[in-house]
């Protein structure tokens, strides 16, 4: 005789169902839901001005704080965002031409535009075409460019513009490879947004 295994099951207490009433859980606010909701605006000095405190307040005298402050004739009308980046540039600096003719200086540029990443130089050197004319542009970013190469074509060439990433521009003026002397504009990227609708100033490591 074989007796045949037999399965046993415990029964659990029944639990006690949750109650069906739940507290409503706040939606946390995304970037995304606020920006759906305001337009974004032209940048003016005063973000600027915002900015360097906010960064330089903690480490700087009040006297040092007020050297950095620059006066609005320093800055240039913002882009009122119904301009491309060409006819922009074309309105600030309507005597490129001349500037570029006469730019002859090596490890230098005329005009330099800082952005967030190195996708955004690209791209903004493509949409820079008529404006350029036949000046000569520089790549001022990290990726696929080692600074050695930069610092070498800075020493030997003459740049009109350069367009990059502040991380890199600042490491080769720190070197002595980038001098700013001849520089007569800097153009910020000031509302363009990455896929996580950051600006270039909302990155910590900018």
């Amino acid at each position: 005789c074989v007796l045949q295994p037999t399965e046993c099951f415990l029964s659990r207490p029944e639990e006690k169902q949750e109650s069906t009433v739940k507290a409503k859980r706040r939606k946390k606010k995304k970037i995304s839901d606020v920006l759906q909701k305001s337009a974004p605006k032209p940048g003016v000095p005063e973000d600027l001005q915002n900015l360097l405190t906010q960064h330089f307040g903690e480490n700087r005298s009040v006297i040092e704080l007020e050297e950095l402050q620059l006066s609005d004739s320093c800055f240039l009308p913002a882009n009122d965002l119904t301009h491309s980046f060409s006819s922009y540039l074309k309105e600030i600096c309507p005597k490129w031409a001349k500037l570029r003719r006469t730019h002859k200086e090596k490890k230098s540029v005329v005009m330099l535009v800082l952005c967030s990443s190195a996708l955004r130089s690209l791209e903004l050197i493509k949409s820079m075409t008529a404006f350029k004319g036949d000046c000569r542009v520089l790549k001022l970013f990290a990726k696929h460019i080692k600074i050695k190469e930069q610092m070498n074509m800075l020493e030997k060439g003459v740049f009109h513009i350069g367009v990059g990433t502040p991380g890199r521009v600042k490491a080769l003026v720190e070197q002595d490879a980038l001098c700013l002397n001849s520089m007569k504009y800097m153009i910020l990227d000031w509302n363009w947004r990455d896929q996580k609708l950051r600006r270039m100033m909302d990155i910590p490591e900018v």
